[in-house]
């Protein structure tokens, strides 16, 4: 599935209380590590093992309301919703707490939390 951009603070509350798995990619166009990173979350939300998961982007600086309720304090920030509520978080560009092999980390990754959520 491609990223899609949430352009209202009601198509926000509408996407995160669908009752499926969303990841959302909170940046700026003044950020540089959201500019390196975005590329790696645009090909991650097109493999098969996420197909359940849909993958969205917020610009803070237009979308300030979602911004504020989410509580973004530093970009790039991910977020994981499901059923209305943040289920996790990963602050900052790092691509392996995004997606890591479960043989190099014990820790539950953001998109392995999205998986579980399907």
């Amino acid at each position: 599935m491609p990223v899609n951009v949430i352009n209202s603070f009601e198509e926000f509350t509408i996407l995160i209380n669908s009752g499926k798995p969303i990841v959302i990619d909170f940046w700026a166009t003044w950020c540089g590590p959201c500019k390196a990173i975005s590329p790696i979350f645009e090909k991650l939300s097109e493999l098969a093992e996420f197909t359940g998961v849909e993958f969205y982007k917020v610009d803070v600086d237009a979308q300030e309301q979602i911004s504020q309720e989410v509580g973004i304090r530093a970009m790039p920030t991910f977020a994981l919703f499901k059923d209305g509520n943040k289920a996790q978080e990963l602050v900052g560009a790092n691509p392996q707490g995004l997606k890591m092999d479960a043989n190099v980390c014990d820790h539950q990754t953001l998109l392995e939390a999205a998986q579980k959520l399907v």
